[in-house]
């Protein structure tokens, strides 16, 4: 008994060991950065591509660049809450530096090294340019700051264990760079980059499994509303297949569909980024939509009569 009691013990502390080096928090260090002079007007581009302001602006008020957060987002795992990404040095991003910032929107690591909650949608964001991340913090810093801790998210054990976000992201994140298609003309390529990386579109309009990770083989198929009320649309020619580009391009500038009605929700929020956005990216964003092949996906809950 003693020799299998031993034996366990050891397997313990070899299997925690595993464990804690598997879910070390990845950073990208300041001496990864080489040299790069920030372009702020490119990172108000990317700030409107990457829907800052729906999750971090301060609720209730009509300032998009007002980001001290608050928003609350439910979640089948809890509500978590926006933080405060003003220039704030005590309640926001004031006092981190560049690659604390960088590590935060492409690895999910926060300036303490812990994990982020995927409710940042750093599954995306990953895919980003490191230069367009550079001159979004840049864009960032020019803001004014917003006074105001935000309340501590509210998540369910065991998913409040942000140690076991070290396994989520294995299981979820690929860690590559966007490439481009060759084989793919300019455009589709500048829409597939927005659309999967800055605007990650798929976090809201994919399904996800049980542990919350989009289910791959479904990507943009829609799905139950990750906020819990309501069904997010397919975006695959499912669902598009009488939209045109054009179509689209109007909606990312208006908010108003093909039938007239108008986004609402969260997406009312989204197409209030999308307008700020040149009519070249909306553009692109509705040639790659086209080019996405019907998928099934969820199927939505009957209407009930009355």
């Amino acid at each position: 008994m003693r020799r299998i009691f031993v034996a366990l013990f050891g397997a313990g502390i070899v299997s925690l060991g595993i464990f804690w080096w598997l879910t070390v928090a990845a950073v990208i260090p300041e001496a990864a950065l080489p040299a790069w002079k920030p372009d702020p007007a490119n990172g108000l581009a990317v700030f409107n591509a990457a829907g800052c302001a729906s999750c971090h602006a301060v609720p209730g008020q009509p300032d998009r660049t007002k980001l001290g957060g608050g928003l609350a987002i439910p979640s089948p795992f809890g509500t978590f809450y926006a933080p405060n990404i003003s220039p704030d040095p005590a309640d926001g991003i004031g006092r981190w530096s560049e690659a604390d910032f960088v590590s935060a929107v492409t690895k999910g690591t926060s300036p303490a090294r812990t994990h982020y909650f995927p409710a940042f949608p750093y599954t995306s964001y990953q895919h980003a340019k490191i230069e367009d991340v550079r001159d979004l913090f840049a864009w960032l810093k020019t803001l004014p700051p917003v006074a105001g801790k935000v309340r501590d998210h509210e998540v369910v054990f065991p998913f409040d264990i942000r140690r076991n976000l070290g396994i989520w992201k294995l299981l979820f994140m690929d860690g590559k760079p966007f490439r481009p298609d060759d084989a793919r003309s300019v455009q589709w390529n500048r829409g597939a980059y927005l659309v999967n990386a800055l605007g990650h579109c798929a976090e809201c309009h994919s399904p996800r499994n049980a542990l919350g990770g989009i289910i791959a083989a479904q990507r943009f198929a829609g799905g139950p509303n990750p906020e819990g009320e309501g069904w997010v649309p397919n975006i695959t020619q499912k669902w598009l297949g009488d939209w045109s580009e054009k179509d689209i391009a109007y909606f990312l500038e208006t908010g108003q569909m093909p039938d007239g009605d108008m986004a609402g929700g969260s997406m009312a929020r989204v197409t209030r980024n999308t307008s700020q956005l040149n009519a070249d990216d909306r553009a692109a964003i509705a040639a790659y939509l086209k080019s996405l092949p019907p998928v099934e996906g969820p199927r939505p809950p009957a209407r009930k009569n009355g």
